[in-house]
């Protein structure tokens, strides 16, 4: 299934983004779909497909560093400000007044900040696998070496560019190990979440998971990241301290009516990862996928674009 409307790019916030533009244009409030790591726009095929069979215009775009997207080379470009920008100047570019903003992933920390940073042009949000926090007590990076390890991916990435190295080199062997079923299942399966090491280990022939995604669908990623590289991707996570030490002090409400997508069986963000959400998104509609590990839009389309319809349709009234 490689249908995705023609690609465009938009001059928008300093960079070139690509993105992608289906269903009507007369839509008061389309959905604007932003990916995760390591993902581009065309991982939000069958949602696209959907909303617009819905009578819903969406919009997915390659985030900086992504796909056909710009790729800035100072890590620094990749801070929050930035992403969050870049959807902001996106809506200037296709002249949309506000828009409901879904993300997967990083998308999902992406789509939030929006919210609190351009509130004016945010109508609404939907989050596949990433919930609003408040703020951590400490730096996020010193916590998760603490709970993980040396060896977790997130730390390993603020660590030099091997872990970059490292990816372009095993390309076709990590979407072949991460486009399937959930990984907790997969043998060899990282306890600390050491990515870097699944990678390089991994042997299809062992794996019994199912793939969530056709050969040519793999094929669209694999070509993407060996254009791209994982350098823009990973620079999005040597921001985390950066972004966290500048979110000091400010009103963490998301005040917009939001919809909380959980996966029961994400190794990276458990569903009780989400509890306690409605203190800081009073307007709150939650969704468990039985199931589905952390692709959740590729592993259960049907029942993720079912229920951003309806959850739409119920919050919106349209």
């Amino acid at each position: 299934m490689l249908e995705m409307p023609p690609r465009q790019f938009a001059e928008a916030n300093g960079v070139r983004l690509a993105y992608y533009d289906a269903g009507p244009s007369d839509d008061p409030t389309p959905f604007v779909l932003c990916h995760g790591w390591p993902e581009i726009g065309f991982t939000w095929r069958r949602q696209i497909k959907a909303l617009r069979e819905a009578g819903f215009r969406a919009i997915a775009l390659d985030q900086r560093g992504y796909g056909a997207s710009d790729c800035p080379p100072a890590v620094e470009d990749y801070a929050i400000e930035h992403l969050t920008g870049d959807v902001a100047g996106l809506l200037d570019h296709l002249k949309i007044g506000k828009a409901i903003l879904v993300g997967h992933d990083w998308g999902g920390f992406v789509v939030w900040e929006t919210a609190l940073r351009h509130p004016d042009r945010v109508a609404a949000v939907v989050s596949l696998n990433t919930p609003h926090l408040k703020r951590a007590p400490a730096d996020p990076i010193a916590i998760l070496r603490k709970r993980h390890g040396e060896r977790m991916y997130i730390v390993q990435f603020q660590m030099g560019r091997e872990p970059d190295r490292i990816f372009a080199e095993n390309v076709d062997r990590l979407f072949d190990g991460f486009l399937r079923g959930p990984l907790e299942r997969a043998v060899g399966a990282p306890p600390n979440l050491d990515f870097i090491s699944f990678v390089q280990a991994y042997d299809p022939a062992r794996d019994r998971r199912p793939r969530i995604v056709s050969e040519e669908e793999r094929q669209v990623f694999v070509g993407a990241f060996e254009r791209s590289g994982f350098s823009g991707g990973i620079n999005w996570y040597r921001n985390i301290t950066r972004n966290w030490e500048r979110s000091a002090g400010r009103d963490p409400t998301v005040h917009e009516p939001a919809l909380m997508i959980m996966a029961e069986l994400d190794v990276v963000q458990a569903p009780a990862s989400a509890d306690g959400m409605e203190r800081l998104v009073p307007n709150l509609s939650r969704h468990l996928v039985r199931g589905s590990g952390h692709w959740t839009q590729e592993e259960k389309p049907d029942e993720v674009n079912a229920t951003i319809i309806a959850w739409r349709q119920r919050t919106l009234g349209r």
